[in-house]
């Protein structure tokens, strides 16, 4: 069977014709699905500390948000209540997970039982990045005054989440994990501890690779009962001497323009706010491991979403009884999932042709459960950061998520 794509366009953005299957590359999947920017929100069915409003300085005035935690940083200095929880997955790392309850002024309508959100970061960042713009451009903020019960989660390696029970971070065996362990333990612990604390099944909104491990999640049918929607083993340290080393090096390429690299890595973002970007470059980036930034590089190269490739059969036959690591079937997530999916024709990190590819493994997905939406101008970091995304994708993310309720 055949489907047709509902595709959700605001009127000012040019909608593209979709490529057939042959136009495209071979590939089942190509390398967006590990590290696509865009705004993918999937309506999924699936003691506290509290800062109270006015408790702390903003964001703006602490140079170690760690030290004092995402709710006192970034949250309650807008006048948001926020609780902070520790989420122990069954690996044995301990996730620091935020909840934004309700809105500034009791979070407008929707009740006592408020839907759950999930807002899942993507690599080299964790959650302060929902919180780096002014509460009015905040996709947090403005899902909470708009009724929502928001949950931002920080995965394994980030500053927040730098514990383990029995592993230290600075030994090579806590950074043992690719982005298979986030699809097996990470996800599935936030999703559970969220279930058992509201009863309500979650929407989802991930970027960047937020996205790619529920994709992978999903085509897994892990999860996916608690879900309503969806809009080297060593530290790979960004800030660290090595990395600083290499950026210099980079810089004197003169085809590389250091004096905007966010530009360089991300493609050139249309709708960032100076002072935003500062705030944003403050707090990020963050560690992941090294071995995480190998599984990435693996999908990029063979074109294929996978388990993590030992590099030799033996060691394939050992972790997963075969020569070669098992793919992700995409085209197993259930086909009645709701899902939209929004992306820009800037990305340099999440391209067009990439996202075709993941659409055509979709095909068969409900046409009325999917929605497509191509912003010509963004690139990677509008989705998160733009000053114009509360209008041209926020409200639809909300509107989409009332839609399924």
């Amino acid at each position: 069977m055949t489907c047709q794509y509902s595709i959700s366009i605001p009127n000012q953005l040019k909608s593209r014709p979709r490529k057939t299957r042959q136009e495209m590359a071979p590939h089942s999947l190509s390398s967006f699905a590990f590290f696509t920017l865009c705004t993918f929100l999937i309506v999924l069915h699936f003691e506290t500390f509290c800062w109270t409003p006015g408790h702390s300085a903003s964001v703006d005035d602490n140079p170690d948000p760690a030290a004092r935690g995402m709710c006192a940083a970034a949250v309650a200095v807008h006048g948001y209540e926020c609780q902070e929880f520790d989420v122990l997955t069954d690996d044995g790392y301990i996730l620091s997970v935020q909840r934004i309850p309700h809105g500034r002024v009791g979070g407008g309508s929707g009740g006592p039982n408020r839907p759950p959100v999930l807002l899942q970061h993507g690599v080299l960042v964790d959650g302060m990045t929902w919180l780096v713009n002014p509460p009015e451009q905040s996709l947090a903020m403005i899902l909470a005054d708009n009724g929502f019960d928001v949950w931002i989660s920080n995965i394994r390696g980030t500053r927040f989440s730098r514990r383990h029970v029995t592993l230290d971070p600075s030994t090579p065996e806590f950074w043992d994990w690719t982005w298979d362990d986030l699809v097996f333990h990470d996800l599935p612990a936030i999703l559970e501890f969220m279930f058992k604390k509201t009863g309500q099944k979650i929407h989802y909104v991930g970027h960047s690779m937020g996205t790619l491990i529920a994709l992978a999640s999903f085509s897994e049918g892990k999860q996916i009962d608690k879900i309503t929607t969806m809009f080297g083993l060593a530290e790979f340290n960004p800030k660290g001497e090595p990395v600083s080393n290499f950026l210099k090096a980079l810089c004197t390429d003169p085809e590389v323009d250091c004096y905007n690299l966010l530009d360089a890595l991300t493609g050139k973002n249309c709708c960032l706010n100076n002072s935003t970007v500062e705030l944003f470059l403050r707090n990020e980036p963050q560690s992941t491991a090294t071995k995480n930034l190998v599984h990435l590089a693996q999908t990029v190269r063979d074109g294929i979403l996978s388990r993590y490739d030992y590099g030799n059969a033996d060691f394939n036959e050992k972790h997963y009884g075969k020569p070669k690591p098992p793919a992700y079937d995409l085209s197993k997530i259930p086909s009645d999932l709701p899902i939209y999916l929004s992306y820009g024709g800037e990305d340099a990190l999440s391209d067009v042709k990439d996202v075709d590819i993941l659409l055509d493994s979709l095909k068969l997905h409900d046409e009325d459960k999917i929605h497509v939406q191509y912003i010509k101008d963004y690139a990677h970091a509008d989705f998160i950061m733009g000053e114009t995304a509360k209008d041209i994708v926020y409200n639809k993310i909300i509107a989409f998520f009332r839609n399924q309720q």
